[in-house]
């Protein structure tokens, strides 16, 4: 009960916020608190949880004053929810910062979140439905000295769960960008249709070098565990380029970066330095639009710590060019973004087929299309070693060549059409092919899948509706231990004047052959008053993997109560 309350603390103090005025200036925040009552359940797998209750709670304050503001967010993890890092255990202040905007300078004093670019060499975020938070702790400077010319600096340590920052021997984070928007800051070009802008970044991490002995196999000679000492580097740098092009319909943008000599665990510790080249193409006119994707990643794994191989501590982020799926069967094979090497591509064609046509009807249809594919980079061994042998550069590539792994290739369609005034319905198909080797899963058989979904909305009155939701999928193979064969899941769902909500699902692991045919029944509730959310559901869990933008997480199995409790001010 103790736990409870303290972990209840976020929402009594947020509540005794909400003053206005305070010291001249304006206080705002919001609060959050997810638990969960888990018990044990052999047949999908949900393992004994000894603590009866788990929770995991936040509360941010902010204080605005004119040029002034600050804030500070409170968490409790008492104990953390399943899937979580038992290593979040524990309450407090994370995350404090202060800031000062004045004419075109800006500075940020304790933690703040920065991207630079698309984040190939930097960015600091947080994203609590992965359990990821690698907000910075030191000085942000943001300068504008001239229309169309914005510089950023930033120097700290990350975050790393309840660490206290500057006691650690995580390395420090330094870094500069620049970005020209040269119709901001050519008069001449403010009005015309091309619009030019041009970036740059380097980030530097220091990190005292650690004492690595390897073994070394050359010309089948090796020398003995602990006769070579690996020169570590203690300074590991990374650059970045870009450029954003639009003219009228069109808009094109390209980042490249380039990363040091950075031996660590996730690499096996290889001197090759790293590259990324991300690719967005795009044309857009009324009712008709088309983009196209490319990437290719080459040993660019960039932590704060180089033994760290989880989520935590990353410098910066490597996007997926994935769809990323909403329904929960379309998700269950998602795509894992593999830093150490991958090429891939997407692309999405949206149309519009006009009102009152034969296939439009009255008010359109909505068609989306979309493929993705992601292979493995050519990868061969350096002459006299064997491919990614530790303490030599790994391996070589030829950038413009496919590995011969596909690690991942969907086809996806989708259909949004309005029935009739009180009616739209969603249709979706998708064709997935998944490999578990992207998870570190070698043993594990390609997976194909074809996956349906309809989803249908029916307004019964002004206050009323009446939501129905089939998803199916059919494959032959499995991923994990509990995911077997083909599945179907069922929802309905009924809103009340968008303040009540009441929705039953069952997931049903029907096609499982070589076990229980599971049904992953689920009952749920909520309601909402103003900006405060109140949700329940009870029911099972299966175990699975959730990933948002190629960064993911491994969720247990799980049979009971969660509860959900919101609201800002």
């Amino acid at each position: 009960m103790k736990k409870i309350i303290f972990a209840l603390i976020a929402i009594g103090f947020a509540c005794s916020m909400q003053a206005q005025g305070i010291l001249g200036g304006k206080v705002s925040g919001n609060f959050q608190i997810d638990m969960q009552l888990s018990r044990e359940d052999s047949i999908i797998g949900a393992e004994k949880v000894n603590e009866k209750l788990l929770s995991n709670a936040f509360a941010n304050i902010n204080y605005n004053a004119g040029d002034f503001s600050a804030g500070f967010r409170f968490e409790s993890y008492l104990n953390p929810i399943l899937g979580f890092d038992s290593q979040y255990k524990g309450a407090g202040i994370p995350y404090r910062w202060a800031s000062y905007k004045k004419d075109y300078m800006e500075i940020t004093v304790g933690n703040y979140y920065e991207q630079f670019g698309n984040g190939l060499v930097f960015r600091s975020y947080e994203e609590r439905n992965l359990g990821l938070d690698n907000a910075m702790d030191g000085v942000k400077v943001v300068a504008k000295p001239l229309s169309g010319l914005t510089f950023k600096g930033v120097i700290g340590k990350q975050r790393y769960y309840w660490e206290e920052i500057w006691k650690t021997d995580n390395g420090l984070v330094r870094g500069l960008d620049a970005e020209f928007s040269f119709n901001e800051l050519i008069p001449c070009l403010g009005n015309k249709p091309t619009r030019i802008t041009l970036g740059g970044s380097f980030v530097s991490v220091y990190e005292k070098a650690e004492t690595k002995f390897v073994t070394i196999r050359e010309d089948d000679y090796a020398i003995e565990e602990g006769d070579y000492k690996m020169q570590i580097p203690e300074n590991i740098g990374a650059g970045a380029v870009r450029l954003d092009l639009s003219h009228k319909a069109f808009n094109l943008s390209a980042e490249y970066a380039r990363k040091s000599q950075d031996p660590n665990a996730v690499n096996g510790y290889i001197y090759r330095n790293g590259e990324a080249l991300l690719v967005k193409a795009g044309y857009s006119i009324k009712g008709f639009a088309v983009s196209l994707e490319a990437k290719r990643i080459d040993n660019m794994s960039f932590k704060s710590k180089r033994s760290e191989t989880g989520n935590m501590l990353n410098v910066n982020y490597l996007p997926a060019i994935t769809r990323q799926h909403a329904y929960s069967l379309m998700a269950m094979y998602p795509y894992a973004t593999q830093v150490n090497g991958e090429m891939g591509l997407q692309a999405d064609v949206m149309y519009k087929i006009k009102k009152n046509t034969f296939l439009g009807g009255k008010y359109g249809t909505d068609v989306k299309l979309n493929y993705s594919r992601v292979h493995s980079i050519d990868r061969q061994p350096i002459e006299g070693y064997e491919l990614d042998q530790m303490g030599t550069e790994g391996y070589t590539s030829n950038f413009f060549k496919v590995g011969e792994d596909l690690y991942f290739e969907e086809v996806n369609v989708e259909i949004n059409k309005k029935i009739n005034k009180d009616l739209k319905l969603n249709l979706m198909y998708s064709y997935q092919s998944f490999n578990p080797v992207a998870f570190g899963h070698p043993e594990e058989p390609m997976v194909y899948a074809n996956i349906f979904v309809a989803d249908a909305t029916y307004k019964i009155n002004k206050r009323n509706s009446l939501r129905g939701e089939v998803q199916w999928l059919l494959t032959e193979q499995n991923y994990g231990e509990w995911a077997k064969g083909d599945w179907l899941q069922l929802t309905a769902e009924y809103n009340f004047a968008g303040k009540w909500f009441f929705a039953l699902s069952d997931q049903w692991n029907y096609g499982n052959e070589n076990g229980e045919k599971v049904h992953y029944y689920n009952v749920s509730l909520g309601s909402t008053y103003n900006t405060t959310r109140v949700a329940l559901s009870y029911g099972k869990q299966r175990d699975g993997i959730i990933c948002i933008g190629g960064v993911c997480r491994e969720v247990p199995a799980s049979n009971g109560l969660f509860v959900t409790i919101s609201s800002s001010f």
